[in-house]
């Protein structure tokens, strides 16, 4: 796993995408490194502040993951971001202006409150600064208490084409497809698989040497799994995102058939009234053949000229 130092984090925190892999493969590895949890939400809260609108939410859903995934192996991170929340919820609420990021924060204050991550009078505090909604329950049901899903739980709009591409190019790079983690695994040595192999370790400095492997071990196979069950949710939500996208092109389908319909018909009285002019036009006279009446009609003959006429006809 990556060493820890300022700039990886804010390398890692930029780089950090809107999917269920990007935020547990980082929230991961910031649980790994939760002795640096004041610089870590130090850090992040800077990162909230300077984001686009579009990431605030993302960086939110990250604490949250680290906020459950870290309780287990201590109180760091809870302390951390007990303290930096309230002024990251007043200013994402102040600066994103957009329903969907308030509903997010919302979500996330609902699952704090069923799942004891806050005490109740503090998520109080920090839903009247989103202005958020109805009310946080004090005792839900247990049947309503949810999961955050910064991917999945997101509402199922059809996405455009890129976004789908994109989708599916993040999946090329999952943890079913990293070849190099899966070698690395197979050739953990036996010790690590096998308890009944420890019998072996005759002193101390064997059993230190395997201790930092197996140490290793989990880091590596804790991190593949987490991967792993991202990847899942990933195919999940992509498997949502094409169900909704071949909707959305049916529905065009749809629209763009009964729009040829519409033009075909309008193309066919064009072309009625085409042929109609064309017919119109071929019985009109052609002005081109009449005489020339520009100087003026012919004489009338003359009195003579038909006498000499009529003579002519007798003889």
């Amino acid at each position: 796993m990556t060493s820890f130092s300022a700039s990886t984090l804010e390398k890692k925190l930029n780089d950090l995408s809107n999917t269920q892999q990007s935020v547990q493969t980082l929230s991961l590895w910031l649980i790994h490194h939760r002795k640096h949890a004041k610089l870590v939400v130090q850090t992040w809260n800077k990162e909230v502040h300077r984001a686009k609108p579009a990431k605030k939410l993302t960086l939110l859903y990250l604490a949250n993951d680290v906020l459950q995934n870290s309780k287990k192996k201590g109180s760091e991170f809870n302390a951390e971001f007990k303290a930096a929340l309230p002024s990251v919820f007043k200013h994402c609420s102040q600066e994103t202006y957009k329903d969907a990021t308030v509903k997010g924060m919302g979500r996330l204050l609902k699952i704090w409150s069923e799942r004891g991550v806050f005490e109740l009078s503090y998520i109080e505090k920090l839903r009247k600064l989103t202005n958020y909604e109805p009310p946080i329950e004090a005792s839900p049901p247990p049947s309503k208490i949810a999961r955050l899903d910064s991917a999945s739980d997101e509402p199922a709009e059809p996405p455009d084409a890129e976004e789908l591409i994109k989708a599916l190019q993040e999946l090329e790079q999952s943890a079913s497809q990293d070849a190099v983690v899966r070698e690395k695994i197979a050739n953990l040595p036996a010790e690590v698989q096998d308890v009944s192999l420890l019998e072996k370790i005759e002193d101390k400095e064997t059993g230190d040497r395997l201790t930092r492997i197996v140490d290793k071990a989990c880091v590596l196979l804790a991190e593949y799994n987490g991967r792993l069950s991202a990847e899942m949710e990933d195919r999940v939500t992509l498997s949502k995102m094409l169900s909704s996208f071949l909707a959305l092109q049916k529905d065009k389908l749809a629209e763009t058939e009964k729009r040829l319909e519409e033009f075909r018909a309008k193309l066919d009285k064009v072309t009625m009234v085409r042929k109609e002019l064309k017919s119109h036009l071929d019985n009109l006279p052609d002005l081109s053949k009449l005489p020339d009446v520009d100087g003026g009609l012919p004489p009338l003959p003359s009195a003579g000229d038909l006498f000499a006429s009529s003579s002519g006809q007798k003889s």
